[in-house]
């Protein structure tokens, strides 16, 4: 497990960050409509693993311990309903966690994940394949979810490992057949994923992405969850990873082909969405599959992942077991 220090201190550098021109002519992306009042908060959990806390950070960028009125951030606290409650409590009556606790992933409880294939313009580009007339749509195992600063395990007869920097969005209500137009009213917030990938597994192996997709630790998510009313545009945020220092992706999510809103009112006309679902939304160019020669991720290797205003992740990739 790799410490939290390092979250803590940066926290400040990504609360600041609200940006409000979205390059439209870029993406066939639909502008995000105005969504009904939730709450601005951003949550975590905190702790040893097994004894995790919820908590918020306030304005300062500090965990306040939110256990007395919520024992666990489960897809129960996503509704609207339940993040004004949690935004009526004053920060400052709340405990101050102190020293730099393990942050873990923001909710436990996420039904299922669903993932967006190539849908950055310059990601497409890269992998030399035509834009989507529709999202391309693909399913990860729940297994594969992991803490936002847990290692990636290499899997066993991996050779083509490699990292995909994502905005995840965190489904807060119900959602079936649900319009562009209303489609955000059903996000909770955002947070920062990396749909971690086996490209040899997901091209090479016959069948769908899953296979590529799914091992344990190819989800890891965290560690802030956003609200969507603490994000001014979420088609206008910069998204970037490193690769041990080395900056290999710097995009923003005005790139993508489809926004938020398209995506969620579109899955929901196949699938019904429940609280605590969460949606990979795609990758900006720069994975190491799409370099000259690809640059794979080995053993040793240290993965840094951010979104401006959401918040950034930190794997080391360990050998397979």
């Amino acid at each position: 497990m790799i410490s939290n220090h390092f979250a803590t201190s940066s926290m400040g550098r990504f609360m600041g960050i609200r940006s409000a021109v979205l390059s439209a002519l870029l993406t066939l992306s639909v502008a995000s409509p105005a969504s009904a009042q939730a709450a601005e908060l951003t949550l975590v959990r905190f702790g040893e693993p097994g004894a995790e806390k919820p908590g918020l950070v306030d304005d300062q960028g500090r965990i306040r311990d939110l256990s007395a009125h919520i024992s666990e951030l489960t897809p129960a606290q996503l509704s609207d309903d339940s993040l004004q409650r949690l935004a009526a409590i004053s920060a400052d009556s709340l405990p101050l966690v102190s020293g730099n606790p393990r942050l873990a992933a923001p909710m436990t409880g996420a039904g299922k994940i669903v993932a967006i294939g190539f849908n950055y313009v310059d990601h497409a580009a890269e992998m030399a394949v035509d834009l989507p007339e529709e999202p391309l749509v693909f399913m990860k195992a729940v297994t594969a979810l992991s803490n936002p600063f847990d290692d990636i395990i290499t899997p066993r007869a991996a050779t083509k490992l490699d990292y995909e920097a994502e905005l995840v969005v965190v489904i807060g209500k119900r959602a079936q057949y649900v319009s562009q137009e209303d489609a955000l009213d059903y996000v909770a917030g955002y947070t920062t994923g990396n749909d971690v990938s086996e490209r040899a597994f997901q091209r090479e192996r016959a069948g769908q992405f899953v296979k590529g997709k799914s091992a344990d630790s190819f989800a890891p998510f965290g560690p802030y969850l956003v609200t969507r009313d603490s994000i001014e545009d979420v088609q206008n945020l910069r998204i970037w990873s490193e690769i041990n220092g080395e900056m290999r992706q710097d995009g923003n999510t005005s790139q993508m082909v489809f926004g938020v809103a398209h995506i969620v009112s579109y899955l929901s006309q196949f699938m019904t969405l429940m609280p605590g679902d969460l949606i990979y939304t795609g990758t900006p160019e720069g994975v190491g599959d799409g370099m000259t020669p690809p640059q794979y991720l080995q053993p040793g290797d240290i993965v840094r992942i951010g979104i401006d205003g959401i918040g950034e992740l930190r794997q080391t990739v360990v050998p397979a077991p």
